[in-house]
């Protein structure tokens, strides 16, 4: 339910009508709050590079617009909730890039761009901010490892089903593993994701069960 800029949205847009052209019937369905973005931010005196969720990349592209949002505004104009957009944008007020003020009303602070150091308010509530997402981060970082753990607890009942396969024909790419498993394997049935096969092989790679060359995975020798 992300609303991306749309600008950007644009590009996905175009982006998937091409890919229809090209590869009628198939069509590109966007998953708008996943994945990473690369931004560079220019200021007054000084540029800053970021690799961010889509939602931290959504929140600050809406300071084109307008230097000064309210958390119930930007969150509405972005389709979060205000708790989600107040995690998220402690991101954001913790490098310096924006600064937090209360407003009026004690539930809806004020986010307002910094172009320049020099402007940055010493009465804002950027400690506080940058405390609060730590926390935050902390927390985060404790259920990315929980979904990270069910995930490789999930995958390692194909995991003897992938052996065999690459011991039979040697070697194999990801797309080919992926589509072998979703053909035979019908108890358990296999139902993840490509990318989530991806991130199960990586950790076999690391536990040097498998090794990638070119594209191809295949048995550690």
């Amino acid at each position: 339910d992300l609303a991306v800029p749309a600008s950007v949205d644009k590009l996905l847009s175009d982006f998937a009508q091409r890919f229809h052209q090209i590869k009628t019937p198939r069509k590109l369905l966007w998953k708008k709050n996943l994945g990473t973005v690369k931004l560079e931010l220019q200021f007054e005196d000084r540029s800053m590079q970021f690799t961010v969720v889509p939602v931290q990349a959504a929140i600050i592209m809406r300071f084109q617009e307008k230097p000064s949002w309210t958390s119930k505004a930007l969150a509405t104009e972005i389709g979060i909730p205000v708790d989600s957009l107040n995690r998220r944008i402690g991101f954001w007020t913790s490098k310096g890039v924006l600064t937090e003020s209360v407003g009026p009303d004690a539930d809806d602070h004020i986010f307002t761009i910094v172009d320049s150091m020099s402007d940055v308010n010493k009465n804002s509530i950027v400690n506080e901010s940058c405390e609060a997402f730590q926390m935050n981060e902390d927390e985060g970082e404790s259920s990315v490892a929980s979904v990270e753990e069910q995930l490789k607890k999930e995958m390692t009942v194909y995991e003897k089903f992938i052996i065999g396969m690459l011991t039979n024909f040697g070697n194999m790419t990801l797309d080919k593993i992926h589509n072998t498993l979703k053909m035979f394997c019908a108890e358990p049935s296999y139902d993840k994701s490509l990318q989530q096969l991806q991130s199960f092989l990586s950790g076999l790679v690391s536990d040097e069960k498998l090794e990638m060359r070119d594209g191809l995975y295949l048995l550690k020798k």
